[in-house]
């Protein structure tokens, strides 16, 4: 795929694939996994409280038909309440347009909002767990899988739907998840995928399969290689490379897993970086691990930094990879509910939603995108790292939530030890 294009035409920008992956599948297992599970993850869906009955009622990007009349993106008075003051957000690092968690926030909607980062929903989860209720958080951005353990440990709390009419924004692929099958919990905040991301002037070679990204990590990259900060996804990517169903549970795939991961990769890592993009315009690595948004704002970020994008590629991994969707949800014991309710109501403007789409570059799950973007954003760039086809989603599965996952953690915890990084 070519990178440095613009696109005037998105083919497809909610594949029904995409409904097949997250709708028709058992994506979380409860029982043992739930139990056993100290660093339980979070995530979100979204739905008007009709779970994605399908009428579109926008009236255009700038109002929305609600229950109990229309919405002007400007016309605040039914939602915001006692919303004035701070909002506090934990999230994904580079997940929003700094404005719009900056000075727009607070001259449309009279808040002033402090933002705080995490590196994996296992953080996150950390976080939240150990603060008993009082973490100081409003907004959180936890991945779909994680979102039932989170109810039942009482984590987040149910949304005031009627504070956020804006949810008939949404597309009714990205609601009514099996983990929020209601809605009741979360929105959709954005979709999307890993691959990775290299300096071809580095390694010259072309990077198809996650083995040929760890062959490239433990040669022309050594020592200049980056993976994500999750153990989820390192052992993913083992299992992408050798064939096997990241979902898995085999104690053997594990003990394999570890064996790689930890005595042949892990020597080979620079550093363990959710959010590389920063540091590759430094110069700081050759080969990155990274989540499709964070790649694409790479290359603005080298630009900006005196390099040369062009020298850099991106691939979605073969022969599988991941899909996920982020989720806004409200964090148990928020501080100030009624500006989370505004501010996640905001987001849901069509217009506010594609100014930070350009931004962190993924999917967010409006309506009508290739509309919107057509209207709103008709000189994106790199958009095939936002936008995937049929073809590309059906090589992307989504995690499930199993009793191997703190085996995960601990496989990323001995890497680290053994990398020192």
């Amino acid at each position: 795929m070519t990178t440095n294009d613009k696109i005037p035409q998105l083919r497809m920008l909610a594949p029904e694939s995409f409904r097949t992956k997250l709708t028709r599948r058992a994506i979380f297992q409860m029982g043992t996994a739930a139990a056993g599970l100290a660093i339980v993850a979070a995530a979100c869906g979204g739905d008007d409280g009709g779970s994605g009955g399908g009428t579109d009622t926008t009236e255009g990007p700038g109002s929305t038909e609600a229950p109990g009349g229309t919405l002007a993106s400007g016309d605040w008075s039914r939602v915001i309440n006692a919303a004035a003051g701070t909002l506090a957000m934990y999230t994904w690092g580079d997940y929003n347009d700094p404005l719009l968690v900056g000075e727009q926030a607070e001259a449309a909607i009279g808040i002033s909002m402090k933002v705080d980062y995490y590196a994996s929903n296992e953080d996150l989860i950390t976080k939240l767990s150990t603060s008993g209720g009082n973490s100081g958080f409003d907004i959180v951005a936890p991945t779909g899988p994680y979102i039932p353990q989170m109810i039942e440990k009482g984590l987040i709390q149910k949304f005031d739907k009627s504070l956020i009419p804006n949810m008939v924004n949404v597309d009714p692929a990205y609601l009514g998840q099996a983990w929020d099958p209601e809605n009741e919990y979360s929105v959709c905040k954005n979709w999307g995928t890993t691959g990775f991301f290299w300096d071809s002037t580095v390694i010259t070679r072309d990077l198809v399969t996650w083995a040929d990204f760890f062959d490239a990590c433990m040669n022309e990259a050594s020592g200049n290689c980056s993976v994500l900060d999750t153990g989820p996804n390192l052992w993913g990517a083992w299992c992408w490379a050798n064939g096997k169903d990241w979902n898995g549970t085999d104690a053997a795939d594990l003990d394999a897993c570890e064996a790689f991961l930890v005595d042949e990769l892990a020597q080979h890592i620079k550093k363990f970086d959710s959010y590389p993009s920063t540091a590759i315009a430094e110069g700081a690595y050759a080969l990155s691990m990274a989540w499709n948004g964070d790649a694409r704002q790479a290359y603005f970020r080298i630009l900006e930094a005196g390099g040369d994008p062009s020298v850099w590629k991106w691939a979605l991994g073969t022969p599988t990879t991941e899909l996920w969707m982020d989720n806004y949800c409200i964090a148990a014991g928020a501080p100030n509910p009624e500006a989370a309710h505004a501010w996640i109501n905001w987001d849901l403007v069509p217009e506010i939603s594609i100014q930070d789409l350009q931004y962190h570059g993924y999917h967010t799950g409006m309506k009508n995108m290739s509309q919107l973007i057509e209207e709103l954003a008709p000189d994106l760039e790199h958009g095939d790292m936002i936008f995937f086809d049929d073809e590309q989603v059906s090589t992307m599965s989504t995690q499930e939530i199993t009793e191997a996952i703190d085996r995960q953690v601990d496989i990323l915890n001995k890497m680290k030890a053994k990398a020192g990084a």
